[in-house]
């Protein structure tokens, strides 16, 4: 069956200056559509752009326009949540001749609940392996690889952090997913997910629930997480952790006045003296 030719089903992957993106995520390698470029992709992109919700917690739009979100990730060099980093990391898998899909999950994180499916990661299909492939570039914890969509009920290491991936039934007896990680409180179900496709069209729906809905945590409070080789730091609130894979932890409560200082200096996000000063002064930082 071919691809639609609607462009709508794609990631309008000719509008990213693709140049400098790769410069931004500081992959260097060869342009080609195979497992071990897909996995170097992966590992820089996570690992170079933080995520954050900071728009949201300001008032402000997240659009998810191409033009609106290379300037924003790659040129001024800020972070994004699931929605953003996803759009511009399929449009550069798009380049390089990988198959894309979006997907979509519900963040459990052990709640037990039904949450609305506001997460979105990407099913790939490269040119040198039969498999199908999952990246998730935009959670804020990784993992730093892609892996395969088979079930491991056995937990397996992704950059040195533990997982494992479960195939369940839904309600109503469709195929449905679930990703286990280790952290600081044991094993925890991370999200649940099924190989629906989705679309561009469908993760603006998503995102603006997630940057308007004042049922939203994203715009409640900072949210922001950085992704590196042996460690994970989340600023919740005012609430600074630092994570590690065996699953210990450290954190302590920021000060206002300190909040713009560790945001450059352990999330590598720069604030200008009027987004920092107008932080503070949003409502979270009364509460």
């Amino acid at each position: 069956m071919s691809k639609p030719a609607d462009a709508a089903y794609h990631w309008n992957g000719a509008a990213l200056d693709l140049d400098a993106y790769l410069a931004r995520i500081g992959y260097t390698g060869p342009r080609t559509p195979t497992l071990a470029v897909l996995r170097d992709l992966v590992a820089a992109h996570t690992t170079a752009v933080p995520f954050e919700n900071l728009e949201a917690v300001l008032g402000r739009p997240v659009p998810l326009d191409l033009d609106t979100l290379q300037d924003k990730l790659v040129r001024r060099r800020r972070g994004g949540y699931c929605y953003e980093n996803v759009t511009v990391f399929a449009a550069a898998l798009e380049r390089f001749g990988f198959g894309v899909t979006g997907l979509s999950g519900r963040v459990t994180m052990g709640s037990g609940g039904l949450r609305p499916a506001t997460h979105a990661l990407l099913r790939i299909t490269v040119s040198d392996d039969d498999r199908v492939w999952l990246a998730d570039v935009g959670f804020g914890a990784g993992p730093s690889e892609p892996y395969p969509l088979v079930e491991r009920p056995d937990e397996f290491t992704l950059g040195g952090w533990r997982f494992r991936l479960e195939r369940t039934r839904g309600e109503l007896g469709g195929e449905e997913w679930v990703l286990h990680q280790f952290a600081s409180a044991g094993w925890v179900d991370r999200y649940t997910f099924t190989v629906q496709p989705q679309y561009r069209i469908d993760y603006e729906v998503g995102n603006h629930f997630v940057s308007t809905s004042p049922r939203s945590p994203f715009t409640q409070r900072p949210f922001v997480q950085r992704f590196l080789p042996g460690v994970h730091h989340t600023l919740d609130g005012r609430t600074l952790t630092t994570e590690y894979p065996d699953g210990t932890s450290d954190s302590r409560e920021l000060e206002l006045a300190e909040l713009a200082k560790v945001l450059g200096e352990v999330f590598d996000i720069d604030l200008s003296d009027g987004d920092a000063e107008a932080l503070i002064a949003a409502p979270w930082a009364t509460r």
